[in-house]
């Protein structure tokens, strides 16, 4: 036998070897991957936001079929995942109202500003120099690093200078609420419900200097509220949504129109303010 055809021999021979070993090592040595997690995943939005409180939408779906976590968290999917979920897993759950990103200021052009800032065009960056040029030092800097964070297109900074959200295309991640510095957008339930569009919690008339259209804490909201759904704050209003009905009575008492609807219109007629 020459040599040629002897190393030809071998090599087929120790290719069979290679070949059986990793047989036997992916039989014996395989880890064992519930076939639900595969599809629960199928079943989520894929927009791998985090919104949920995981890496991605493959760690969510490990989460719920290992650990039992809540089906409901894909803001993203909303209720149609929710219920595909619950399906595969067994498993029961409630209609969960949408929650939508909404920012919490009003400001924009209706603020002052302190100095002209010129630097990074980040509201990070922004915020990071002597607490942002802004007047108000708690509004939205409007330099868009909730835009870059949304990955729907859901929000944008207006021409007044300050974030808005285009809740028919918010999905609920939450993305733009870690990005924001100031940390002025918060969720909202997607109900017919006003929302307070000022996070200053500064005093009255530190408010004012500040900002035309800040929440003054002067309490009108809180006292003509039938729902008893407003409450003051650290010197700002606060709406709980879980008391409150929609009536608009908010809305029309606020002197400095700092409460706003952005969903929907009120449950009954607004009051005439007396």
């Amino acid at each position: 036998m020459n040599s040629i055809a002897f190393a030809v021999i071998v090599l087929v021979l120790l290719g069979l070897a290679g070949g059986v070993i990793l047989v036997l090592a992916s039989k014996f040595m395989a880890v064992y991957e519930d076939p639900r997690i595969a599809q629960v995943t199928e079943c989520l939005a894929g927009a791998n936001c985090g919104g949920c409180g995981y890496a991605g939408c493959a760690d969510y779906a490990k989460a719920i079929v290992e650990q039992g976590a809540p089906t409901f968290k894909c803001a993203p999917g909303g209720q149609k995942s929710t219920d595909a979920i619950n399906a595969i897993m067994g498993t029961q759950g409630g209609e969960q109202i949408p929650m939508r990103a909404n920012v919490l200021c009003n400001g924009g052009e209706n603020c002052g500003k302190r100095f002209e800032y010129r630097g990074i065009q980040t509201c990070a960056a922004a915020a990071a120099v002597a607490g942002g040029p802004t007047a108000c030092t708690f509004g939205c800097l409007g330099l868009g690093d909730c835009t870059r964070a949304c990955q729907f297109d859901a929000i944008h900074v207006s021409s007044t200078g300050v974030a808005v959200v285009d809740r028919a295309k918010c999905t609920g991640c939450s993305a733009c609420t870690t990005a924001c510095p100031r940390h002025i957008i918060e969720m909202k339930p997607l109900t017919k419900t006003p929302a307070v569009l000022c996070s200053n919690k500064e005093k009255g008339p530190a408010v004012m200097k500040a900002c035309k259209t800040g929440c003054i804490a002067c309490g009108m909201c809180v006292r003509n509220c039938p729902s008893q759904a407003v409450v003051l704050k650290d010197n700002v209003a606060v709406i709980d949504y879980t008391k409150c009905t929609g009536c608009g009575t908010c809305v029309a008492k606020c002197p400095k129109k700092v409460i706003h609807w952005v969903d929907g219109k009120p449950a009954v007629a607004e009051p005439t303010e007396a």
